[in-house]
């Protein structure tokens, strides 16, 4: 076991630990703004793939899936959100969470008719083909471009929640929606424009999966597992939990993989319970409020 190996191998977990942290940040905005348990989460990152595929193909451009993809899926969550889940605010976490359970299987099955159930390669950009040298090794190009997109995207986010009037509106809204209902901001849009942005993000998240694992119907099952696993450990409704919980899940799955690898796909379960164990609300939840 040498250093170099030991360095790769991390890069390789950072950069799983980066889809994760984009698969929990948007199911934590989305929990912590509405309290709304998100079972159509995957669904949403997988038909992102599927979007971003067609754009692809439509404009010849991987670029132009990564600003499709989130776009469209995230106006379909929009459309969901109004129109869907909305009624079912007031009557218990119950109803919109059964709801988007059912609508999941719509979407796959949506799918399945318009593209098939086989699964569809997804090209990596010529551009991010091949490796870049770390000093120490040899790495992926396309994982270091996955760990920068994330990286900017998470930068964004932070200014907008923190350093923006609509970000302090979504902060006190998660906190007291009755609060600021009283001061004439009308909540439920807030709350379209919330739920429309952690779709969107699941979407980006598909689109830059699809690479590194090719398309197909079922993508989304076990990365929803996944998502939930990663923001329980951070914490529900806590941004800053889904961004440490994603890359220690990431980093510690990817380290299995070399010292354990009959473990690995269990460890995410293993961290959960651990943390679990002494912080039943997650390394950085406070009971439902995004922090």
């Amino acid at each position: 076991m040498t250093f170099d190996l030991l360095a790769l191998q991390l890069f390789t977990g950072v950069a799983l630990g980066a889809i994760y942290v984009l698969l929990a940040v948007g199911l934590s905005l989305i929990f912590g703004m509405l309290t709304v348990v998100n079972f159509a989460h995957g669904a949403f990152f997988m038909l992102g793939a599927y979007v971003g595929l067609f754009a692809a193909e439509k404009f010849g451009s991987f670029w132009a899936a990564i600003l499709v993809a989130p776009v469209v899926v995230g106006a379909l969550g929009m459309l969901c959100e109004r129109w869907l889940i909305r009624p079912l605010y007031g009557r218990g976490i119950d109803y919109p969470l059964l709801l988007t359970f059912g609508l999941a299987y719509m979407m796959v099955e949506g799918v399945r008719i318009l593209w098939g159930k086989a699964g569809i390669p997804f090209d990596t950009p010529e551009a991010l083909q091949g490796a870049t040298n770390l000093g120490f090794a040899e790495f992926p190009t396309y994982r270091l471009f996955v760990i920068g997109v994330v990286g900017a995207l998470l930068a964004a986010l932070w200014l907008l929640i923190e350093k923006t009037s609509f970000g302090l509106i979504v902060r006190a809204g998660a906190r007291d929606p009755v609060i600021v209902r009283v001061l004439g901001i009308d909540v439920s849009r807030v709350w379209l424009v919330v739920f429309g942005v952690g779709t969107g993000i699941a979407a980006l998240a598909g689109v830059l999966s699809a690479p590194l694992q090719g398309v197909s119907p079922e993508m989304g099952t076990s990365v929803l597992t996944v998502a939930f696993v990663v923001t329980v450990v951070g914490g529900m409704g806590s941004l800053m939990g889904a961004v440490v919980a994603g890359l220690l899940v990431g980093v510690v799955e990817s380290m299995a993989v070399l010292f354990f690898p009959e473990a690995a796909k269990v460890s995410m379960f293993l961290i959960m319970a651990g943390v679990l164990l002494v912080r039943p609300q997650g390394l950085f939840g406070r009971a439902g409020l995004m922090s």
